[in-house]
């Protein structure tokens, strides 16, 4: 696709508001009660291979609301071909849903033909840029549409990356012309992970090219902290969001959780918090800082680390 073309498309998506990712858990309220609810994302994966109640649903839900769908296997930093029996079947849901846009991540998911079902975290140099700005060329021709990517939460940092993520991110729009889905929540865990500034990463992207957010609770376990999305968002990452909204005047925000999944109308009440933190005044009013909670073991991980836990509990 033509980059130009791929800029212009993502600078006119239309900002739909406030969602909630959707969630199997509600989706006999949804269907029921029509809730006021902007619009859903939805895991792609989920619905991809389902022929079943669950599209079933779904194609219920778009015919109500705007959907985005959301992917989680796209792989784009891996070194393995494009799966194009799955790009197949996520481009016939796109069809069939017409999703505002589709996302994915900035990560791989494995190897050799085999799915870690891990966001797991790319190199960040000038090669590692090139290879992935190539496959989401690719990806973007192959669907017919400019993609969205989203910044991952992160536990380390490699000492063979050389460039910033918030530059990395800003020349891979640029070459490709991709859309950013800013999570603002991974951007405090990966700051608090890998020690730096999350004010200045969100202040070096190009807001220009951010059409989404994602906002989410996490867990504190003292020296790490892991992107769990299974409680409340927590005043410091409402501080950022409130920073990123200035910043890129308003884009479509999704509340995520995804464990311990609350009732409804609690999910959504978590949502609409975000409305006290869009005024640019609200900061003035703001006070207070995250409590560290302990570390539960066994908990899940929305973006799994199990091959990291145990080394950083030794």
């Amino acid at each position: 696709m033509d980059i130009a073309a791929n800029i212009n498309s993502i600078r006119q998506l239309r900002n739909p508001g406030l969602g909630l990712g959707l969630r199997s858990k509600h989706f006999n309220h949804i269907l029921e009660q029509r809730p006021a609810v902007d619009w859903f994302e939805v895991i792609s994966e989920n619905f991809m291979d389902s022929g079943g109640r669950p599209r079933h649903v779904l194609r219920q839900i778009a015919e109500h609301y705007p959907v985005v769908m959301h992917g989680v296997s796209l792989s784009i930093g891996s070194t393995d071909p494009l799966n194009k029996g799955y790009l197949k079947k996520l481009k016939a849901l796109a069809a069939e849903v017409q999703p505002l846009w589709v996302s994915d991540h900035l990560c791989w998911t494995g190897v050799n033909g085999l799915n870690t079902h891990d966001l797991l975290p790319v190199v960040l140099n000038e090669e590692s840029l090139q290879h992935i700005c190539a496959r989401i060329n690719e990806a973007q021709d192959y669907m017919e549409r400019p993609m969205v990517f989203e910044n991952p939460s992160t536990y380390l940092t490699f000492k063979q990356s050389t460039i910033a993520e918030w530059d990395f991110l800003r020349y891979m729009t640029e070459e490709t012309g991709c859309g950013l889905l800013l999570d603002v929540n991974n951007v405090y865990v990966s700051s608090f992970n890998n020690d730096f500034d999350p004010v200045h990463y969100i202040q070096q992207l190009p807001h220009q090219q951010v059409v989404q957010m994602h906002i989410a609770g996490h867990q504190h376990c003292g020296d790490y902290i892991i992107d769990t999305h299974d409680r409340k968002v927590v005043q410091d990452v409402w501080k950022l969001f409130n920073l990123a909204w200035q910043l890129t005047g308003g884009v479509a925000t999704l509340l995520e959780w995804d464990n311990h999944i609350p009732e409804f109308d609690d999910y959504h009440a978590e949502l609409l918090k975000a409305r006290q933190y869009m005024d640019a005044l609200a900061m003035d009013q703001l006070t207070g800082t995250e409590t560290k909670q302990p570390y539960e073991p066994g908990i899940a991980v929305s973006n799994p680390v199990d091959f990291l836990v145990h080394s950083m509990e030794l």
